[in-house]
């Protein structure tokens, strides 16, 4: 959602959608970043509105751009919502939305360790939704990145209440069970074709300021669930060798270590 964010003007509204207590950190951008989830934070938050996505409590136009960052597959009424987006938003506005793909292992680790998560409304095929969206918003598609996981839901120091049988099975949440295992999924994927380490997609739509890599970034850290580029990683020095010859980094956002691959190339 970075490459939204850092070309909006100083000022510009935009609209966390389904946020909570927000999906992106307000204050690295010039914007006024407004939240809304039918659901309030634990503690109130500025610019905070409690709203149903399907009917948001929003002027026509009001927005500059608008982030649903994993948040449709929440939205009980999805159609009403897309309406409500193309509504507010700035017909020369941008939308950035990321949801998982439920055919994925991560999302059906999600949904079984959750008790379904809340995901009421599941993604199979990129193609539909996206000319889903493009019908009810009004916006042109721009471009598509696959997303990789972390399994970074499942990190107990985040604080997540999972049945501790059930997280036991997936290595109990401490961060070197899930750098190894997330690691291993990755290397995985290239000779079996199984996409075990995917987990959704990021979609943008609308007038977007700068070309969208779409190339898919593997390193997804453990702990916050930043992705990052092989390369950002490597021309910024921070991935280092360990002592089995692998290689780690620390993520840039929080600094949790986690082991590192090189991003598949695109033609």
């Amino acid at each position: 959602m970075d490459e939204v964010l850092r070309h909006l003007p100083e000022g510009a509204y935009v609209l966390d959608l389904g946020s909570r207590a927000g999906s992106f950190d307000a204050g690295c951008y010039p914007v006024v970043a407004i939240k809304t989830d039918l659901d309030a934070p634990d503690e109130a938050l500025p610019n905070f509105v409690r709203s149903d996505a399907a009917r948001l409590p929003f002027a026509t136009g009001a927005f500059s751009a608008v982030i649903s960052n994993h948040s449709l597959e929440h939205f009980a009424d999805l159609e009403a919502s897309l309406r409500e987006i193309g509504r507010v938003i700035r017909k020369d506005g941008q939308l950035y939305i990321a949801v998982p793909d439920s055919s994925t292992l991560t999302d059906r680790i999600y949904r079984w360790i959750a008790n379904g998560g809340g995901h009421v409304n599941p993604f199979l095929s990129v193609d539909d939704l996206i000319a889903r969206i493009e019908r009810a918003c009004g916006l042109r598609h721009v471009a598509t990145r696959l997303l990789h996981t972390s399994l970074s839901f499942l990190n107990k120091g985040r604080g997540g209440r999972w049945p501790r049988r059930k997280l036991w099975l997936l290595g109990g949440g401490g961060e070197p069970s899930l750098a190894a295992l997330t690691y291993l999924l990755r290397l995985l994927d290239p000779w079996s074709g199984s996409r075990a380490s995917a987990y959704g997609w990021a979609l943008y739509f609308g007038a977007i300021h700068e070309t969208i890599d779409p190339g898919a970034w593997t390193n997804v850290c453990i702990r916050c669930g930043a992705g990052h580029s092989s390369a950002s990683l490597l021309c910024n020095r921070r991935v280092e060798r360990t002592w089995l010859r692998m290689r780690r980094y620390d993520c840039p956002n929080c600094g949790a270590r986690n082991l590192f691959t090189d991003d598949p190339t695109t033609a």
